[in-house]
């Protein structure tokens, strides 16, 4: 039988009383019994009914006195305790009442209560709704939720009646300001946004949202959540966005994208999207390299994209114990358009956190990987997607970019991997010297991570820790003919690899670390130093 005081938010069950060493009751300690509310979103038992006539037990005379007529029900509920402690009471649902929704549809509501159909005992029923009452509550649109347990028809014994009473928001229209990560910008941004609560009374969420990043990228969206679409059994969402990303100083060419995107399936651990969108790519300053001036212009980009994660950690933010893994399938292509972008692309993300027992210390290990590749006629001998390539590095934690191979500590914005000098230009201001990151199709990195408190209470109390670090990545060209001239040797000698020690400051917002971080191995193109780093990471 399921532990009682392992249900949130519902109060644990007391044993019946000695009749023999039973206080007597005052006016007092009824009134105050009875005035006990709790919080709004708590499953509660209905005083009158639920507590009297607790399904389809037989009835009683009522007593003369409130204070006889409340020792009657008490004595009744403890029964039912007592039962429930010793073995699963049988019950089931008959009906599920809902009040309260002026503008929300019934079926909005009645789609979340569901699994009230399947229980058989007042456990299953106590668990159910709790669940129900965190679904509902999660749908952002109510502003309370209240669940009642109230005993079924006199003439079906074993029946319970779900009453469901929803207050809903008084304020539909927010805003929020804050700090992500965005994996596709391979950067952090900070974004505003509005937000529309239940427009239509469907639990739609509308949102409008700018975004500035770090890197000078910039993206203007607008969306819908829809949490039960023409009897869908997962939440549908639709965005149009127009993106721009300003990677002139690093790969020397800009990046816009116009497009829209489609949640089609998403659960806690499954989620699948399709984009499509028209993105350009272009070079103002003319000075690209050869492999960059090769992928200007025009294309068309159609992709389904399948995310399978599932995140046992016990925070995001400083994971202490637990593991996490995350492995991302995308194909483009499937439009018959020529300038359709076709590729195949996979990333893989692994994390396992080992607690030391001692100053709240622990372990975090972690190793990700991607690849990919073009598909079609000849894909062998052409280049990658430009913008779909892995490029490492920024101004990022590693311990908070999960998802696939993105950081490393102590290197630029795409400050590793293959790259091939500037045009020369007659021009004396020009940089002989340099190069544009062009990203490769093969990339992987792996990290450890050792934090631990430091020995101050006020430190503790505002959750500043220290932290001692190593990570080491590698990315390589694998299209083109070039997987012909790698090798696993060649791949592991050419790891770069840093070690380091700093201080965290988490926030609301964001993670703050202040490290010092030594750089063990980079090649000559590399932008890495030794020295101080200060990186702002939102949990992804």
């Amino acid at each position: 039988m399921s532990n009682p005081d392992s249900l949130p938010n519902v109060t644990p069950l007391k044993s019946k009383p000695d009749p023999e060493h039973q206080k007597p009751l005052n006016t007092d300690d009824i009134d105050e019994e009875e005035e006990e509310d709790g919080d709004e979103n708590d499953v509660e038992y209905d005083d009158e009914e639920a507590k009297g006539e607790v399904f389809g037990e037989p009835n009683r005379l009522k007593p003369q006195s409130r204070e006889a007529q409340f020792r009657s029900e008490k004595l009744k509920m403890d029964s039912l305790l007592q039962r429930m402690q010793s073995g699963p009471v049988s019950v089931r649902v008959h009906d599920v009442i809902i009040k309260g929704n002026t503008k929300t549809k019934d079926h909005v509501i009645e789609a979340e209560t569901e699994v009230l159909n399947n229980v058989g005992s007042m456990q299953e029923l106590l668990k159910a709704s709790q669940i129900v009452n965190l679904r509902l509550q999660a749908l952002e649109i109510f502003d309370s939720v209240k669940i009642t347990l109230d005993s079924g028809p006199p003439e079906l014994p074993g029946t319970a009646n779900v009453i469901i009473e929803v207050v809903e928001t008084a304020s539909p229209l927010s805003g929020q300001i804050g700090a992500y990560t965005k994996a596709e910008a391979r950067s952090s941004t900070v974004e505003g946004s509005l937000k529309y609560k239940n427009f239509f009374g469907y639990g739609d969420l509308w949102d409008g949202s700018l975004a500035y990043g770090y890197d000078h990228s910039a993206e203007l969206s607008a969306g819908v959540f829809l949490p039960r679409f023409k009897g869908l059994v997962t939440p549908v969402t639709a965005r149009a966005y127009l993106l721009s990303q300003d990677w002139l100083k690093f790969s020397s060419y800009k990046e816009r994208s116009m497009g829209l995107s489609l949640g089609l399936f998403s659960t806690p651990y499954h989620d699948l999207a399709y984009n499509l969108a028209w993105r350009t790519l272009t070079d103002p300053s003319q000075m690209s390299s050869r492999s960059i001036r090769r992928q200007l212009g025009h294309n068309l980009l159609s992709s389904l994209k399948y995310t399978f994660k599932f995140d046992r950690r016990n925070s995001t933010m400083r994971p202490t114990r637990g593991y996490a893994f995350v492995s991302t399938t995308q194909i483009g292509g499937l439009t018959p358009d020529s300038r359709s972008l076709r590729f195949l692309r996979q990333e893989f993300d692994l994390r396992y956190v080992v607690p030391l027992g001692f100053y709240h210390a622990a372990l975090n290990f972690g190793v990700s990987g991607g690849v990919v590749f073009p598909w079609g006629n000849g894909f062998s001998s052409r280049p990658s997607s430009l913008p779909e390539r892995f490029f490492l590095g920024g101004n990022i934690s590693p311990v908070c970019a999960l998802g696939g191979p993105t950081a490393l500590w102590g290197f630029k914005t795409r400050g590793l991997g293959p790259t091939e000098p500037k045009r020369q230009v007659n021009n004396e201001n020009a940089d002989p010297s340099g190069v544009d990151f062009l990203g490769g199709d093969l990339a992987v990195t792996a990290l450890a991570d050792l934090s631990f408190d430091l020995p101050f209470r006020w430190f503790r109390e505002k959750g500043i820790h220290a932290h001692v670090f190593a990570c080491a990545g590698n990315v390589a060209k694998l299209t083109e003919n070039e997987y012909r001239n790698i090798s696993v040797q060649k791949f592991v000698e050419s790891l770069r690899s840093s070690v380091g020690v700093g201080l965290v400051v988490p926030t609301s917002l964001f993670r703050m670390e202040l490290n010092y971080c030594y750089i063990l191995k980079k090649l000559d193109h590399d932008r890495a130093k030794t020295g101080v780093w200060l990186t702002f990471s939102a949990a992804s």
